[in-house]
């Protein structure tokens, strides 16, 4: 039987109601939504909170007040948050210690490198943009607080350049449990652009782009997912060719930046459509965890 298929909802981010009006917010909103997302088909799903640069107790404090109906309902699901966004990575991460402590958090974040991000300028160059930095000191600060909290680190991999440092981790024999290496596609909207138009980043959604990330990955048993940022993951054909080649997969509005205005439900269940197509079952909460190989939920 095929590997079931783990499916990330990754749900809100950077996306704002003016450019899709479905996306969660509020905590209420995103309960909800994760919910929906969970009851379609998603094992994962990730949020932002609508608060940045707090300290680490009223950053977990937020992204509880979501998370506690979602467990509530499905003390399966597999919830994650993003970062903090600084000051320092010890601020940018230092909501991670008081989530872990809740016992409610199994998986965790690093981005293993650093990257520009932004849009085009009126001359149609690359402008207004931000170089989202994560130094290798910042990565070591990352992977240790999954290793101390036995947390599953979620890694964004948005050049070839990150996933070479995960691996570098990895055959030090100090990536920690529970790891998945999230491949990111760099759509033609960009990250940031939206529907206004942005800058891609790293390596396009093609067939080619995906070979050269296996090549790197040859040999390894970590598991992956691909997921097209500022793009469609479903409509370029990146998920059918991942599907196809063993991998997972990572939908939602954080990413999506195709024509229409859908909902993260809609999303999920495309996916979840696209897996029957191929034959791959879709993967529960608890299949995912043990696909990634988790460590045991750590008591509040």
């Amino acid at each position: 039987m095929a590997e079931p298929v783990i499916l990330e909802a990754a749900i809100n981010g950077v996306t704002s109601k003016q450019r899709n009006s479905n996306v969660p917010v509020e905590p209420d909103e995103i309960a909800a939504d994760a919910l929906a997302c969970l009851r379609a088909g998603a094992a994962i799903v990730h949020n932002h909170i609508d608060v940045f640069m707090v300290e680490g107790d009223v950053a977990a404090d937020r992204y509880l007040e979501a998370w506690r109906p979602v467990l509530a309902d499905r003390p399966d699901a597999l919830l994650y948050p993003t970062t903090n966004a600084g000051p320092e990575v010890q601020g940018a991460y230092a909501h991670i210690t008081p989530l872990a402590k809740s016992g409610l958090m199994r998986l965790s974040i690093s981005d293993p490198g650093s990257v520009n991000l932004g849009g085009l300028g009126e001359d149609g160059v690359p402008a207004a943009g931000f170089v989202y930095a994560n130094s290798f000191d910042d990565i070591r600060h990352q992977l240790e607080l999954c290793e101390r909290h036995r947390l599953g680190p979620s890694m964004a991999i948005f050049e070839p350049g990150f996933l070479r440092t995960a691996l570098a981790w990895r055959k030090a024999g100090r990536l920690p449990a529970g790891a998945m290496f999230k491949l990111y596609f760099g759509g033609e909207e960009g990250y940031l652009g939206g529907r206004r138009g942005g800058m891609p980043f790293g390596l396009p959604p093609t067939r080619a782009a995906l070979g050269a990330y296996l090549e790197l990955l040859d040999g390894c048993d970590v598991p992956w997912a691909v997921a097209v940022l500022g793009g469609d993951v479903v409509e370029s054909g990146m998920a059918l060719l991942a599907l196809e080649r063993g991998g997972h997969l990572r939908v939602g509005l954080e990413d999506y930046g195709g024509p229409r205005e859908p909902t993260n439900e809609e999303l999920v269940r495309e996916a979840v459509a696209l897996c029957a197509q191929v034959d791959r079952p879709v993967a529960t909460c608890e299949e995912s965890a043990r696909i990634l190989g988790l460590p045991e939920r750590v008591a509040a």
